[in-house]
């Protein structure tokens, strides 16, 4: 009677497809489970924010970069729920809801969401940066500001229009400060009549010291 190889199911994004290239030759079946079809490189995703990159420059189809891998095969849904005593997930994919799926191992490498550190109200007016809708999100807005800025009449709020805030001064807040500001003083700079994008005002805030900490 022939084994079967076991049972590696892997939940989520960039720490996922590290794991499942990492067993490409190794006697294993690999099932790849996702909310997206598609594996972005999110130390760049400022750089769609900021309308450097298009989302295509970032983004690639996950079965295309496991294409030949024969022992893995990739899911698109929802992992809702473990049941770590039977060793199945539950999945909601497609119109199919509560599916279970056995795994002889388990992998969840889903990735992190930013926080608001307990103050969840802010999410309305200072959105995440962590998928390509999040990007495209943030890009349309800066441009949307500088066009309300044009028209707006009153100096004030022209001002307050151009003013960009980012909390947290690591690597992310301080590439994004970076962007926005050679945006506004290269591809924005003749773009307009009325307002001046190089007078844009660019503010870090953090609780730190001084930016990057992390860094020497």
């Amino acid at each position: 009677m022939t084994t079967q190889p076991p049972l590696i199911v892997i939940v989520g994004g960039f720490g996922g497809l590290a794991a499942a290239k990492e067993v490409k030759c190794s006697c294993v079946n690999v099932l790849l489970i996702d909310l997206s079809n598609h594996h972005v490189f999110q130390a760049l995703l400022y750089q769609v924010a900021t309308s450097v990159l298009a989302p295509s420059q970032i983004a690639s189809p996950i079965r295309n970069l496991l294409a030949n891998q024969a022992n893995t095969s990739v899911m698109l849904g929802n992992v809702t729920g473990v049941d770590a005593t039977s060793k199945h997930v539950i999945v909601d994919a497609n119109d199919k809801a509560g599916l279970k799926i056995s795994y002889d191992y388990l992998i969840f490498a889903t990735g992190a969401n930013h926080s608001y550190f307990g103050h969840d109200e802010f999410a309305a007016f200072a959105p995440g940066l962590k998928s390509l809708a999040d990007a495209e999100a943030l890009r349309n807005h800066i441009l949307e500001v500088f066009e309300k800025a044009e028209i707006e009449g009153d100096p004030e709020r022209r001002e307050a229009l151009m003013t960009f805030v980012m909390v947290g001064a690591g690597p992310t807040g301080v590439e994004i400060a970076s962007a926005i500001a050679v945006m506004a003083r290269t591809s924005l700079r003749r773009d307009f009549r009325r307002i001046d994008p190089t007078s844009a005002h660019v503010v870090l805030v953090d609780l730190g010291a001084r930016p990057l900490a992390t860094f020497s």
